[in-house]
């Protein structure tokens, strides 16, 4: 018997995560990712899906993302998984499941949270370091900083660098400054170093 599909709203925007079965890693090297990378370019064009922000870790993943069509970010999600869940184990030589579940997905209802979301995905990769500084009084972000600029598994140097990539940049940027949209974004997040953006998130679930 199939699963039946789940329903989302039309045109709102979800942050859709899943992580490796135990925890364990789902990408072990750059073509892992860049394979990841390529499927999810390749469905999210063929089911029409609005990629907002994106973060890949060793272990999990982060989408913001929305469709305008009925059923696409289930059959969306279910093919990039599927897809990528034979590739790895082929691979890898390794049998069985690869992520934890089929995925979770949570409404973003409010501009606020949207704007405090894409953050926190765009932090991802140190978030580590950031609940560090918060109990250090004496850090600086600056160590922290340059691993955000350099990590290349996530959109946040495209908002940045004003290039075009996976991403439908324009939602988040609306918000900022008009003439320099990127500039102001950019300092937004950086200013998420010096503050616990996952306690933050954790106000609108």
């Amino acid at each position: 018997m199939a699963t039946p599909l789940r329903q989302f709203q039309l045109d709102m925007p979800y942050h859709i995560y899943n992580r490796g079965n135990r925890k364990n890693s789902i990408f072990l090297d750059t073509k892992d990712y860049l394979r990841f990378i390529r499927r999810l370019k390749e469905y999210k064009d063929r089911f029409e899906i609005e990629l907002l922000c994106y973060c890949l870790m060793s272990n999990h993943f982060h989408l913001l993302l929305k469709s305008r069509k009925e059923d696409a970010i289930t059959k969306f999600m279910l093919t990039l998984c599927t897809s990528y869940s034979k590739y790895f184990n082929i691979k890898h030589e390794l049998v069985g499941r690869l992520f934890q579940e089929r995925f979770r997905a949570k409404l973003v209802e409010t501009d606020e949270y949207l704007l405090h979301l894409s953050r926190y995905i765009h932090l991802n990769p140190i978030s580590e370091d950031i609940e560090k500084l918060n109990f250090s009084p004496r850090s600086t972000p600056g160590v922290e900083l340059s691993r955000l600029k350099e990590y290349p598994w996530s959109s946040y140097n495209e908002y940045c660098n004003k290039t075009k990539g996976l991403c439908d940049k324009d939602q988040i940027l609306s918000y900022f400054s008009e003439t320099n949209p990127a500039d102001s974004y950019k300092s937004f997040v950086e200013d998420g170093i010096n503050k616990n953006e996952r306690e933050i998130i954790s106000a609108f679930l």
